[in-house]
């Protein structure tokens, strides 16, 4: 059988971690399993080598902030693998290059765009544990790439499928998928499963458990996930594409502080409005979010998106370096807002979910400046003071803990 498994930052923390997961992972080794290990870089080092960089520039370029964040993972395998040959089993370490994990050329937010498998097949052939670079790969310029934040996730999905690997493994802190995050809503309870679509939406809402481009790729190609933590023997959540229990109205409750409001004001109610200002974001390589377009007066009309936070001043000079194409007033941007979602594949069949959303934010004295809406969820836009207030009152009116 051949598995991969993922191991989260905190999983590989110190050297007592580093052994740990080295031991987890000879265990399948010994039982005749084919391993391979994908790691993130130690602990917080990744915040570590962010704050030398801003020390050295505040605005320090794409490309040379993913040359300098791809040492984190690189560090990472090679101590694991000493670990590895300290405990008597064959190992080797290989980062993107020595892969070749090609992706596109979006420094920062890069994708993944094929993997050549046939040095990490000769490897295994070998009989040795490959342990692999997560969260980075090579551009068409021979450039080092990174996949944004929680990548390694991507990394392992996508060398799973790849390789046509018969499990793939995602450790982590936590013991699996929970209807809230237990850190803010004390009564969530783990989920043996949840569907690849559910599980995206939450990814992509804010639950950092798994990273949202990695659950596209599962469901894309088939991969069948399991989380769970690296520090226990519990037993995970399984994402995958049918579940076998009967489906809750809502799975869970997910929140997003890391985004921003941007507000275009006095835009001119024509044809193309609306797509000159989004085709200037999306060649910038700014995803937008919600977006709210108010009715048309004066001949003029309003059109108000969020964007991730930490993109909302790029957005910002997007639109301003355009000013005289879109032909718009003022421009207003608004951090300190969040996004609170619930998400549930039972909300197809069961109208009246956003009224109970709504109710329970009216019944917490929680003001919505925004909503988007899906087949499987419902998202408001609130004060991002207000998340541990709003998650905790949708997750008791849905009867999540049940």
């Amino acid at each position: 059988m051949l598995v991969v498994k993922k191991f989260g930052g905190t999983s590989v923390a110190n050297k007592e971690r580093i052994y740990n997961v080295c031991r987890r992972c000879a265990e399948s080794y010994k039982n005749g399993d084919d391993v391979v290990v994908v790691l993130s870089a130690m602990g917080k080092l990744t915040d570590e080598l962010i704050a030398k960089a801003k020390d050295i520039n505040p605005n320090p370029s794409k490309r040379e902030m993913d040359m300098l964040l791809t040492t984190g993972e690189q560090t990472s395998v090679a101590l694991a693998c000493m670990a590895f040959e300290a405990l008597g089993i064959p190992a080797i370490s290989l980062n993107a290059f020595q892969v070749a994990m090609h992706t596109t050329s979006a420094y920062s937010n890069a994708r993944l765009k094929r993997i050549d498998t046939e040095r990490i097949m000769h490897e295994l052939d070998q009989r040795k544990i490959v342990v692999v670079t997560g969260f980075q790969g090579v551009n068409k310029y021979g450039d080092y790439t990174t996949l944004g934040r929680g990548g390694s996730d991507t990394t392992a999905v996508a060398l799973a499928a790849a390789l046509k690997a018969d499990a793939c493994e995602i450790y982590t802190d936590v013991d699996g998928v929970y209807t809230a995050d237990p850190r803010i809503v004390k009564k969530a309870r783990k989920m043996k499963e949840i569907t690849y679509d559910e599980m995206l939406d939450l990814a992509t809402l804010g639950a950092g458990v798994l990273h949202n481009r990695s659950v596209e790729l599962a469901k894309k190609y088939g991969v069948a996930l399991v989380v769970r933590s690296s520090l226990t023997n519990e037993e995970g959540t399984v994402v995958k594409e049918d579940v076998k229990v009967e489906r809750m109205l809502v799975s869970g409750v997910a929140a997003d502080k890391n985004c921003a409001k941007i507000s275009v004001v006095g835009l001119s109610d024509k044809p193309g409005t609306a797509f000159r200002l989004f085709d200037a974001l999306s060649q910038a390589n700014i995803n937008v979010d919600m977006i709210l377009q108010s009715v048309s007066h004066d001949n003029t009309q309003d059109i108000a998106f969020t964007v991730v936070g930490d993109y909302a001043d790029d957005a910002i000079k997007v639109i301003e370096d355009n000013k005289t194409r879109l032909k718009y007033e003022k421009v207003e941007l608004e951090k300190g807002v969040a996004k609170v979602s619930v998400v549930g594949a039972g909300m197809m069949s069961n109208p009246g979910v956003a009224a109970k959303v709504f109710e329970c934010m009216y019944n917490s004295n929680i003001n919505i400046k925004m909503i988007s809406t899906s087949e499987i969820r419902v998202t408001v836009l609130i004060d991002d003071k207000e998340v541990e207030k709003a998650m905790n009152a949708a997750h008791d009116i849905f009867g999540l803990e049940d």
